[in-house]
């Protein structure tokens, strides 16, 4: 069985085919472009999944999308999403379900890649377990009792938007001190430039992969930020072993590329702040799916919704 995957972000869209294993046997991006419309991207979609099914000689089964933003999972229509201005009411479900005569699933990205790297990465073999991505955002999908955890209406909870500092930086989401404001990609550089760093860090942009070079490097400053991180991205997730104790904590996205450098601190803010659950039981690892999450994430959507083992 081959599952058309479709992963949409506010800077590009990937889209490939993916097998029962979680392999991805083609693919293919682009440039999300969202100004150019909905209708547009939606052509390039289909016109890329055309492109990954022809060589690979398969006839997809169905169609899994993760996509940014509030989405409906049940309708499969986009919901106010900021990072894809004037799509918002845009039946992406519908419409390949049209077009390719299967069924489609759609699920918020970070729900998609929790649900791939349940069955098949870091989560596998887990009846209770997080993921949680760290980049330009924070975000967190939740597995409990194996099944992707729903709020009212089938809502994707904004779990990098719980308030972790109340006196913290404001959010876009309008909070202030939100996990995402003080631990996200973003957050990182923009403390090092409220802090004195220069915008261009030595003559390269700053950006949260230079801030941990120059930690590397033995920058006083930078080094404060990891530190720092450390911290936060620790605090947040000692909230999350408080609330749901699970079994596995993944963590994600492009900061977690240089987690060796901060996890161990944040360790220590779990230890420090988790008496009351055995947190020494929910073991805190990186993803395994590396380049292959999102596509292999937006695939597991399709088989947890219609698969075999579907509640």
């Amino acid at each position: 069985m081959m599952i058309g995957a479709i992963d949409i972000g506010g800077t590009k869209i990937a889209v490939g085919v993916v097998d029962e294993a979680g392999r991805v046997a083609a693919r293919r991006e682009s440039p999300t472009m969202a100004q150019r419309g909905f209708e547009d991207a939606l052509e390039r979609m289909k016109q890329m999944l055309r492109e990954c099914a022809k060589p690979a000689d398969v006839a997809i089964e169905g169609i899994g999308i993760g996509c940014t933003g509030p989405v409906d999972p049940f309708t499969g229509v986009i919901l106010n999403a900021d990072l894809l201005p004037g799509w918002e009411g845009a039946d992406l479900a519908g419409a390949l379900a049209s077009e390719f005569g299967v069924r489609v699933a759609m699920e918020n990205d970070a729900d998609a890649v929790a649900l791939g790297e349940a069955a098949w990465g870091a989560g596998r073999g887990k009846r209770n377990f997080i993921y949680v991505t760290i980049s330009t955002g924070i975000g967190v999908g939740v597995i409990a009792d194996g099944r992707l955890y729903r709020g009212v209406d089938g809502f994707h909870p904004e779990i990098g938007h719980h308030v972790i500092e109340a006196s913290g930086p404001k959010c876009v989401c309008g909070a202030a001190g939100c996990w995402e404001a003080l631990a996200s990609g973003p957050a990182m550089v923009e403390w090092m430039k409220q802090n004195g760093a220069g915008a261009d860090a030595g003559g390269q942009e700053l950006t949260a992969e230079r801030i941990f070079a120059l930690a590397e490097a033995g920058d006083p400053l930078a080094l404060r930020a990891v530190e720092r991180e450390g911290y936060y991205v620790g605090v947040g997730l000692a909230n999350l072993i408080t609330i749901f104790c699970p079994e596995a904590i993944a963590l994600g996205g492009g900061v977690t590329k240089s987690a060796r450098m901060f996890l161990p601190r944040a360790r220590q803010v779990i230890r420090e702040n988790c008496r009351y659950v055995p947190h020494e039981k929910t073991a805190v690892v990186e993803a395994m799916l590396g380049a292959d999450a999102a596509l292999a994430g937006a695939a597991r959507v399709w088989h947890h919704r219609f698969g075999p083992e579907r509640a």
